[in-house]
């Protein structure tokens, strides 16, 4: 017998009406892609800050993130949306290759890559907040969307963009400033 579905909501029920499951199905797993590489880019910004308020700021947010990702796939199981295995392997390789970016320095860490990857961490909890925003309107038609839960993503998501960007705007300030003269 399979276990229900982390929603409580029966699988067994039709797609809403006028809903197209293809669409739905592209759309989620764009952003389990997108999921993908905001987890990783902000696992590896939390160990690249590691030991500094940055980190300590950014721990949880990072922790929550990958929790959202487990949501996104509790949610495509419900509505019995196959995960695409090679978008996740898109995503998971684009975060990698975006760490190849010009920093101004061969070897050591340059504080323009920590503003960088705060600017794509913010963007993915942007893109986040808008999917969480886009399957809460569906949920008025669509029953096998939980509304509470998603309300719940949704608000976390705003909090985590509150977060980033508080850090990106004073690590910019830090890196970027100019001497006076």
């Amino acid at each position: 017998m399979n276990a229900a579905p982390s929603s409580g909501v029966s699988r067994c029920r039709p797609p809403a009406p006028g809903s197209d499951m293809k669409l739905l199905g592209i759309y989620l797993n764009d952003h389990l892609a997108g999921a993908t590489a905001g987890t990783q880019r902000a696992d590896h910004l939390v160990r690249a800050a590691r030991g500094s308020p940055l980190g300590r700021a950014l721990g949880p947010v990072a922790a929550e993130i990958a929790e959202d990702r487990s949501a996104l796939l509790g949610i495509m199981r419900d509505l019995g949306v196959p995960v695409r295995r090679y978008k996740v392997c898109a995503g998971w390789a684009s975060e990698k290759l975006g760490r190849l970016k010009g920093n101004g320095r061969l070897v050591r860490r340059s504080p323009l890559s920590t503003v960088l990857e705060l600017e794509a961490l913010r963007m993915a909890t942007e893109g986040k907040a808008a999917g969480w925003q886009t399957l809460r309107r569906l949920s008025a038609t669509d029953e096998r969307l939980d509304s509470a839960l998603l309300d719940r993503l949704l608000e976390r998501a705003r909090q985590q963009q509150k977060t980033v960007e508080e850090w990106r705007t004073r690590q910019a300030e830090t890196a970027l400033r100019t001497p006076a003269g």
